[in-house]
């Protein structure tokens, strides 16, 4: 049953997360946007597409808006409480802090609920939707600008510059080079024109005055061309702008990708890639078998003799001892040797090569195995993280008891950088294969849970473990304590 209690912490807390959550995700918003802007600038986009992308963006942010926006408002919820003393006066009334976390408790474990469905089934679509959108964006060719005294050759076999621009697109001294399978570039020039654009946006005309085009026809093998020089009063050109257009990417071309994947699909991936890696070690055997048998001419037990060094006056045959003295027989048995090892040779490279092929597509299974067990552990371990930061925030919010947005944001942004930090450190080590994928995914719950019991249990003792006025007593102590160790005690007087 709910009681005045509860709805009175769920009224602290409702506020603060609202505002802290949009408040966070509009910041990793202008976070993505300051990295990409780049990309973006110039291409002419339309607000619908760029509301879409911004769509797309807020949904894949979710995931990581949500622990921060909990953990803030959890500490600003207590530590509000806590500053009115309305914590002392709910504790004096017997109720202890746990039965007073209940309700948020149970709201940050709906929410670590929710945001593991949001993540197994909304993140994949807004992944899907979002590397599409942001690929198209990426590759879409600039905008049409024309600037004076600049060659423009965005557009595909044309170089276009102008002296000078005035309004209506008017021009002065227009130079067109066109690129054409001729000996030759068609060159056309001009002393005035008029640009303009078609009403679908697909062509761009110019009406040129006063001017001549240059063109060279015949084959470029060949010495038989004629040139031909054409001067006009009026000319009309017409360029094709397709180029320049939004081309929207299929969803199909990303759809089998990971990252576009709920964690039943994953699971599935990831016992077709076992399998798949098992297979390897049996096909390498079966492929490798032929190379593996040896010419066994020679006795095993043979062993290299080095000859003596030569003494002057003698040849290095007269030197030899009888025992090294090669016969006919012992000839065959060197180049039998001989034989040996260059089949050895030839071995060893056959397999070096066999192995080369199948050893890159093995390590790209692997790779692809651990980046998949990667997003099916980061799915859970995000949806955890929600809880595990609520309940480092709560308990830090009773015991630092100070409310806004002064103190509690501090607190908040350093233990979220170190979740952050761990979180990203455990996908650095899984991509470069130090960790597992389970451990290196779990990295930041395993680090921060013992944080999170280390706070309840001060908060449930009333610690003052962020009180200024305790430390500053305590080394006030320990200076008094050091003084008297320093002062010695002076020596009697004897008496004679």
């Amino acid at each position: 049953m709910i009681k005045k209690l509860d709805i009175l912490v769920l009224r602290s807390f409702i506020g603060p997360f609202i505002a802290t959550f949009f408040l966070t995700l509009f910041v990793l918003i202008l976070q993505f946007f300051w990295l990409w802007i780049d990309d973006f600038v110039g291409k002419g986009m339309d607000t619908f597409t760029m509301l879409r992308l911004v769509l797309y963006l807020s949904a894949t942010l979710v995931p990581l808006a949500l622990p921060l926006a909990i953990l803030l408002s959890s500490i600003m919820t207590f530590g509000n409480l806590g500053e009115t003393f309305e914590l002392v006066a709910i504790k004096s009334a017997g109720i202890g802090l746990l039965r007073f976390m209940l309700p948020l408790t149970v709201v940050a474990m709906l929410l670590s609920f929710l945001a593991f469905m949001f993540n197994n089934y909304v993140i994949p679509i807004a992944n899907l939707r979002m590397k599409t959108l942001h690929y198209d964006i990426v590759n879409k060719k600039p905008a049409f600008d024309l600037k004076e005294g600049v060659f423009y050759t965005t557009i595909p076999d044309y170089a276009i510059k102008v002296s000078k621009k005035e309004k209506d697109s008017i021009l002065h001294n227009v130079v067109i080079y066109e690129n054409s399978t001729g000996p030759q570039d068609n060159i056309v020039i001009a002393e005035k024109g008029i640009m303009r654009v078609s009403n679908n946006q697909r062509f761009l005309e110019f009406i040129l005055y006063n001017g001549w085009r240059y063109e060279e026809q015949g084959n470029r093998y060949s010495n038989d061309t004629k040139f031909i020089r054409l001067g006009f009063k009026e000319y009309k050109k017409v360029l094709d702008l397709s180029a320049l257009a939004f081309n929207p990417t299929s969803d199909s071309a990303y759809k089998d990708r990971y990252e576009m994947l709920s964690n039943w699909q994953l699971s599935k991936n990831v016992d077709s890639l076992q399998k798949s890696l098992a297979k390897f070690t049996e096909r390498d055997t079966r492929e490798l078998q032929g190379y593996l048998t040896f010419s066994k001419y020679l006795d095993t037990g043979w062993v290299d003799v080095k000859a003596p060094p030569v003494k002057k006056g003698k040849s290095f045959l007269e030197q030899l001892p009888d025992s090294l003295k090669m016969s006919p027989t012992d000839i065959t048995k060197a180049s039998v040797k001989q034989n040996v090892l260059d089949q050895s040779i030839s071995y060893a490279n056959s397999l070096k090569s066999s192995i080369e092929g199948p050893s890159w597509d093995y390590e790209g299974k692997r790779k692809e195995l651990r980046m998949t067990m990667m997003t099916y552990h980061e799915k859970i371990t995000m949806s955890v993280a929600v809880l595990v930061l609520f309940l480092i925030g709560a308990p830090l919010g009773s015991i630092v008891r100070k409310g806004g947005i002064g103190t509690p944001v501090v607190f908040a942004v350093v233990f979220f950088v170190i979740f952050f930090l761990l979180n990203n450190f455990g996908k650095k080590f899984v991509k470069e294969d130090v960790l597992q994928p389970a451990a290196g995914m779990w990295l930041a719950t395993a680090v921060l849970l013992p944080i999170a019991v280390f706070l309840i249990i001060k908060a449930l003792n009333d610690s003052q473990l962020f009180n200024k006025e305790f430390y500053y007593r305590a080394f006030r102590a320990i200076r008094k304590l050091v003084k008297k160790e320093k002062v010695v005690p002076k020596e009697a007087p004897q008496v004679s």
